[in-house]
């Protein structure tokens, strides 16, 4: 909230709305009269986002959509342009947490990873799809896995004796492919992260919106994105110094606040275990 610095009056687009912990804060440094646009492809978290902010009223708007389209939501509800836009990347607590979502090697549950259940194809469906030579790209790629290619070995050897499409299975597979775990790490942790990006669009999805939303901007507004591991971070970084007119991107439509990467003090590291890797960077538009 110190970055994003809402006002009373002011017009502000949580684009990645979830169970609005951040959407609540806004709406009340923003009263009485903040209009605040909710945004997310998970219709569960929609559905719990509007009973946690049924109090603020017609102050309040939520949208069925990815993040990346927050300009046309815009644009429809005829709210260009806002005072501050904030993105909270990745999954969430409650995608984790339920085993039926399939995001998670804590829990047995239908290997789906999608944040938006009623579109576009499953983990399941993508590890039946793809060959061994582009899983592995992806396992390298968007797990940052050394051991890629054996895990996609691995895997494309499993799948043969029939399908995988339950996260105990796939976490098995990967396991018994990694002999060598790291200390306090479950082995299938990147690869289930790889799958995760991969079949949500999560890093096009980055890129996407950073590419709209300085536009969307009043002059003076905020823009802040909270990442949680270092491709998320490393694009937002990249995207900031190039609309800040560094490293040949032209003029300056952002102003860079965030010198350094902003992250969880230990007191809230200590509160909230989840947040360690969280990773804030904010910009205020020319």
């Amino acid at each position: 909230m110190t970055w994003l610095a809402p006002r009373p009056g002011g017009r502000y687009c949580d684009a990645t709305v979830g169970l609005a912990g951040h959407a609540r804060a806004i709406l009340e440094r923003s009263g009485p009269d903040g209009r605040l646009i909710g945004i997310d492809r998970d219709p569960d978290a929609l559905a719990q986002a509007r009973v946690e902010l049924e109090p603020f009223g017609e102050r309040v708007t939520l949208v069925h959509a990815r993040f990346s389209q927050a300009r046309d939501v815009l644009e429809r509800l005829q709210m260009i342009p806002v005072d501050g836009f904030l993105v909270d990347l990745g999954v969430s607590s409650p995608q984790l947490d339920r085993p039926e979502r399939g995001f998670s090697f804590r829990h047995d549950g239908p290997l789906d990873m999608r944040m938006d259940p009623a579109s576009g194809e499953s983990a399941a469906d993508l590890l039946r799809r793809v060959d061994e030579t582009e899983l592995a790209r992806i396992i390298r790629d968007f797990g940052e896995e050394r051991h890629a290619a054996r895990v996609a070995r691995a895997i494309a050897d499993a799948r043969r004796a029939g399908p995988i499409d339950t996260t105990g299975k796939l976490a098995a597979v990967v396991a018994r492919a990694l002999p060598r775990h790291e200390p306090g790490k479950n082995p299938a942790t990147r690869t289930f992260q790889a799958l995760r990006i991969a079949v949500n669009e999560e890093l096009e999805e980055i890129d996407r919106f950073l590419s709209v939303a300085a536009d969307c901007l009043r002059p003076g507004g905020r823009l802040c994105v909270i990442a949680f591991h270092s491709l998320e971070d490393r694009i937002v970084k990249r995207r900031f110094r190039t609309l800040a007119g560094r490293d040949g991107g032209g003029p300056a439509v952002l102003r860079i606040l965030t010198k350094h990467v902003v992250v969880p003090t230990d007191a809230e590291r200590h509160r909230n275990p989840r947040s360690r890797s969280a990773r804030l960077r904010a910009a205020e538009r020319l």
